[in-house]
């Protein structure tokens, strides 16, 4: 019976693309693959992806070499193999998705209040505590009625 190898880099490629969609639909829930700004960034790192990764990988002169054992032997265009674009959207979307979830993170320090309308609001936590680095001064007018 003979065991047929799968592709290291292949597989390690497929499964970053997997993971990263994962925590994008169960943990971080941004909707960030719903919006315009999202793609257009993607196709702007997708330019560059394909301008700097084909300078390395070309055939012709590489600087960075592949063993073809590990990997589908797929190379589009100029000579880019096909799982340096999966790895590339997990790199970039995941720091997308970090920075989104950090920015959660960092605003959950203000409170939820109620209003009237039953509506919440959000504040920011007062402190009872002076403005210590406010150097200016107001003047004072003193209203005692005499001059």
């Amino acid at each position: 019976m003979s065991e047929v190898a799968a592709p290291e880099y292949t597989g390690l490629a497929v499964i970053s693309v997997l993971a990263t969609v994962a925590f994008e639909r169960y943990v971080v829930r941004s909707g960030i693959f719903r919006t315009a700004q999202y793609w257009i960034s993607m196709a702007i790192v997708g330019f560059f992806q394909i301008l700097v990764d084909g300078w390395l990988t070309k055939l012709s002169a590489p600087i960075v070499l592949y063993s073809p054992d590990h990997m589908l032997g797929l190379r589009f265009p100029w000579d880019i193999p096909v799982e340096d674009f999966l790895f590339g959207f997990s790199m970039v979307t995941g720091t997308m998705l970090l920075w989104i979830r950090a920015g959660r993170r960092g605003s959950s320090g203000a409170r939820t209040t109620e209003t009237s309308t039953s509506e919440p609001t959000t504040t920011e936590p007062s402190t009872t505590e002076p403005n210590m680095t406010d150097t200016t001064t107001t003047p004072r007018t003193e209203s005692s009625g005499h001059r």
